[in-house]
């Protein structure tokens, strides 16, 4: 059946985002929570925080792209707990088809469903003034950094997706990941936090990402930054890919 795999996961795909365009208040809802962050954080704090950044927009957009990817992938997460509850694997495994299509198709709907969020985010931050010189190359990065990630929480999100008792306990997971980025470096500057505090943000991944992708809009040379955030990206990949596969194999088993 591996020979399948492509085709089967097309299919779920279809699949997967049909029941997403039925359900366009998803994407809106998903895109709302960070987009009113921005709106608070901008206009009504931003003028009390000193970033040295001529615009805090442009300092803030880059936490809050994670903040996009962190509120999507919970319904991910939702989805597979309904899929799991409502009797759908069981159906699937009478099939012939590949087994791990199945959950790809969910992740696949995930990352597209989360980059129509993030370019509503960016097109909302244009419209408050997010301005970057970055050329076609920079932008390509920051995606691809982004897809990463999405991919690394996806991967997380499913875990919960295939193991939680309950609604709650399947999207839940999700609200640390939400809130992790404002203990780095996504609002404001690591140096103007306390000791025990800014040990955290500056070994944690969301700071070596955001620090990554403000580099990249604004120009500046993004140093070893780059290799931390891609290593944080793939390790967290690796790690949620393979234990969520086995929890999957065990499920079905």
């Amino acid at each position: 059946m591996t020979k399948h795999f492509f085709g089967d996961t097309t299919v779920l795909l279809g699949r997967s985002l049909t029941h997403v365009t039925r359900s366009v208040d998803t994407i809106i809802t998903t895109a709302i929570t960070p987009i009113a962050m921005m709106l608070l954080f901008v206009f009504v704090l931003g003028g009390a925080i000193d970033t040295g950044s001529d615009s805090y927009v442009n300092y803030l957009l880059p936490g809050i792209l994670l903040i996009t990817i962190a509120s999507g992938i919970a319904y991910t997460a939702f989805r597979l707990f309904l899929d799991m509850k409502g009797g759908i694997f069981e159906r699937f495994q009478s099939m012939p088809i590949a087994r791990s299509s199945v959950l790809w198709a969910h992740v696949l709907t995930s990352l597209v469903a989360n980059l129509i969020s993030l370019v509503v985010v960016v097109g909302v931050a244009l419209l408050m003034g997010f301005r970057s010189g970055a050329g076609v190359l920079a932008w390509l990065a920051v995606a691809g950094i982004l897809i990463l990630f999405t991919l690394a929480l996806t991967w997380l999100a499913v875990i919960p997706g295939l193991t939680a008792k309950s609604v709650d306990g399947a999207s839940g997971f999700s609200y640390p990941l939400i809130f992790l980025p404002f203990i780095s470096s996504a609002f404001v500057p690591t140096d103007t936090m306390p000791g025990p505090v800014r040990a955290f943000a500056e070994h944690q991944p969301v700071t070596a990402i955001v620090d990554t992708i403000r580099d990249l809009f604004t120009q500046q040379p993004v140093g070893s930054d780059i290799w931390t955030a891609l290593a944080w990206c793939v390790g967290i990949l690796i790690v949620t890919y393979v234990f969520a596969m086995a929890i999957y194999r065990r499920q079905i088993s």
